[in-house]
């Protein structure tokens, strides 16, 4: 009855999963340290302007003329979004998405035949594996690697194997910057590495950058060069950038060879137009969400800064951990020293004596001993629960 596509979902949750949801049963408090939902944790877009711009936007989708690659509205908030980070995208090469996990399905589809695979990174974030099962295709990993720094040590591409992973069925390169889980933002050094790979063996790169307005070292992104590279999909969204992830608003950039460029959008429009995703009334806001969001972002920044240093602070002052200062994003990678300790016991034992809910790193394609931590939460909630983590790392 059912196909063997169906097979990839139908499986138990993990022990930690199954765990977490008896004490949610049982009516025991759970602080989640893990989603980014950052609408729990006391941050979201000032109501006042999305009252305004909700009714304004209504009005303006009161008639349903839908547009396959998005409303234009949109996309040219978006084209002048890109133009002020220095890029030039025309609006006629955006596609809009419901999000970025609609964007990696219409984009393995767009690239790859059954049995075909893509290259994604790894530590990596869960998602692919389902998006691969549904599309049929399968994901091939290339590692991150944690190399000593000037400063510190930080996760970057190990290229000494990398050309090995690409063979005939090779069809596109995830590159994910800011990475998640790790933090790790690409150099223009990498991205030049992998752009020239990605010219010599023809191949596209999709460009995972939702987490881009949260660099806490660097002003500017290094993103991938059409110059060099043949095709470039940059993948972002309002979820992450404005705090809007209910409004469902995210976009497809499509950059490189002309020709190349032009056949993408026109079969990326078609099977857009096949399910007509995007809620109308939401694209006809993304002008004035971009528009007047600016001082919004920049407080939304400082606040994620600043919860970032607090774990920081946190983690780094004990010797049971070692801990790497992520470079963007939300989420942080801490390894625990002791070999002799297990991620997935720690993992439980914080859930059911301390009620707290982090992941251990396999989860991840992390190494053994890691643990994966979001920094999200309101200061004084993250800073007891990351103390409360310490204590069961150390002891």
């Amino acid at each position: 009855m059912f196909s063997k596509r169906s097979g990839n979902f139908g499986g138990i949750p993990n022990r930690l999963y199954r765990r977490r949801d008896a004490l949610i049963r049982s009516g025991s408090p759970i602080t989640d340290l893990i989603s980014a939902n950052v609408h729990q944790h006391g941050i979201a877009y000032p109501k006042a302007i999305l009252k305004r711009v909700t009714k304004e936007a209504v009005t303006a989708a009161t008639i349903y003329r839908p547009d396959p690659q998005g409303q234009r509205v949109a996309r040219l908030a978006i084209q002048k979004y890109y133009e002020t980070e220095g890029i030039f995208l025309p609006a006629d090469q955006i596609i809009l998405t419901p999000g970025a996990s609609i964007s990696y399905q219409y984009l393995f589809q767009l690239f790859a035949n059954p049995g075909d695979e893509i290259l994604c990174p790894s530590p990596s974030y869960p998602l692919f594996e389902a998006i691969a099962a549904l599309s049929d295709v399968k994901i091939r990993y290339y590692p991150l690697v944690l190399s000593s720094g000037h400063l510190h040590n930080r996760w970057e591409i190990s290229f000494d194997d990398f050309e090995s992973r690409i063979h005939a069925k090779t069809r596109a390169i995830v590159l994910i910057s800011p990475h998640n889980p790790t933090g790790a933002v690409i150099t223009t050094a990498e991205m030049e590495k992998i752009c020239d790979i990605a010219r010599r063996f023809s191949l596209p790169i999709i460009f995972d950058e939702v987490f881009s307005a949260f660099l806490f070292n660097t002003k500017t992104l290094p993103r991938p060069q059409p110059s060099i590279a043949p095709l470039i999909i940059l993948i972002n969204g309002l979820s992450k950038m404005l705090a809007l992830p209910g409004v469902k608003i995210g976009w497809m950039g499509i950059l490189g060879d002309s020709d190349r460029v032009k056949k993408s959008v026109r079969i990326l429009q078609k099977i857009s137009d096949t399910f007509l995703p995007n809620n109308e009334w939401a694209q006809f806001a993304t002008p004035t969400l971009f528009a007047e969001g600016g001082n919004f972002l920049k407080q939304y920044k400082a606040q994620m800064e600043h919860r970032k240093e607090i774990a920081m602070s946190v983690l780094s002052h004990t010797e049971s951990l070692a801990v790497n200062p992520p470079e963007a994003g939300f989420y942080v990678v801490v390894k625990i020293k002791d070999p002799r300790k297990n991620e997935e016991k720690i993992a439980l034992a914080l859930l059911e004596q301390e009620g707290i809910l982090i992941h251990p790193g396999y989860f991840y394609n992390l190494p053994p001993g890691h643990l994966v931590i979001c920094f999200v939460s309101r200061p004084q909630v993250l800073r007891k629960c990351l103390e409360k983590i310490v204590r069961h790392c150390t002891c």
